[in-house]
């Protein structure tokens, strides 16, 4: 797929969306990152409610409005903060039939079922909305994987049907946002089989890779992966969620993923390790790129910008003698200038995708 139709805008693939997951790309205006050539980004639905409250986004006419962020946004679920909080300390919550219970360490209750999961992107003006799912550790039981699969199945359709009715509402004849679904299973192929065999059949506008993507060990797991994209229909887009590093990119996109995201370049910047290309073509071992760490003392006298080539403000504007300074000196533009450059490091990786294209 080359591209996709948003409600803000057309969004062409494959495509990176760095995390902006309380609504703001840690260290930059959004123009800064409009500049680098990223053209949408991810926000958290459930930080989003704990903080500013879904009343402040409502009363403000949605994210854009709210943040002057004008490019496309896609909201997540909440089902990986199920994954990520609840099932490393139960008393933050739980999974229900009906839906996700949270309990934060700020006190209260906050419930995500599949309608109000609908109900609150949409109150976001998301341009790309993600379903209710469980997401799940790939080293987990299996009968935690299958609860899962059953779980994400009926409130994938849940979130169709909640989905289908809010949306009309809300735009009367359209456009609408684009609904995708997520695909769990743990490492299981036929619990993944079974799991998008039952998405595909409900009919979403795109899927995503579900579940933690590591094993035990840390490593990526590959065949997984690449066996759900086959499982995702081609004409969509498919949603590698959370990933990824460079070469990471690379190996998942020519195994058929076109939509990525990850904290991964926005905290590398912050602590002072920037990517530059080698000049080797893009691929799977990651020769392509290597790290400038600007704090190292060899940068201090350098005049050269942190790479040769590279169009991003930060480069045709400082010296690597000067960023390092500003990070010495512990001064926050350090950060947003290094956030800058590893932003358009991505954009300028996605651009490479794009002219090579589908293998």
């Amino acid at each position: 797929m080359d591209q996709l139709e948003l409600l803000h805008g057309t969004l062409a693939l494959p495509a990176f969306f760095p995390d902006a997951t309380h609504g703001v790309v840690r260290t930059l205006d959004f123009s800064d990152v409009e500049r680098a050539g990223i053209p949408g980004v991810v926000m958290n639905t459930f930080h989003l409610l704990t903080r500013p409250g879904l009343g402040v986004v409502r009363a403000m006419k949605g994210l854009h409005a709210f943040t002057g962020w004008q490019g496309p946004i896609l909201t997540d679920s909440g089902g990986f903060q199920a994954y990520s909080m609840i099932s490393q300390n139960p008393k933050f919550g739980q999974l229900r039939p009906g839906g996700i219970l949270f309990r934060p360490e700020t006190g209260g209750r906050i419930e995500f079922t599949p309608e109000r999961c609908m109900q609150m992107q949409l109150t976001c003006g998301s341009d790309i909305i993600m379903a209710l799912d469980a997401c799940t550790h790939p080293d987990a039981p299996r009968a935690e994987q299958e609860r899962s699969v059953e779980l994400t199945i009926k409130w994938g359709r849940q979130s169709r049907e909640a989905f289908d009715r809010l949306a009309r509402q809300k735009y009367s004849k359209g456009p609408y946002p684009k609904l995708f679904a997520i695909i769990q299973g743990g490492a299981e192929e036929d619990l993944r089989r079974q799991c998008a065999r039952a998405l595909v059949d409900i009919g979403f506008d795109g899927y995503g890779y579900g579940g933690w993507p590591l094993d035990g060990d840390g490593n990526l797991l590959m065949d997984t992966l690449t066996y759900t994209a086959s499982l995702m229909p081609d004409h969509l887009p498919k949603y590698a969620m959370g990933l990824g590093r460079p070469e990471e990119i690379i190996a998942l996109h020519r195994a058929g993923y076109d939509l990525f995201d990850c904290v991964i370049p926005t905290r590398e910047a912050r602590h002072g390790r920037l990517y530059a290309f080698t000049g080797q073509p893009p691929d799977e071992t990651g020769a392509f790129y290597r790290f400038v760490y600007i704090l190292d003392e060899e940068h201090c006298t350098d005049a050269s910008p942190i790479e040769e080539g590279c169009d991003c403000f930060t480069c045709r504007q400082h010296s690597r003698a000067y960023l390092r300074h500003l990070f010495k000196a512990g001064d926050s533009a350090a950060l947003r200038l290094a956030t800058i450059h590893n932003l358009r490091f991505y954009a300028r990786l996605m651009e490479h995708l794009r002219r090579e294209g589908k293998p």
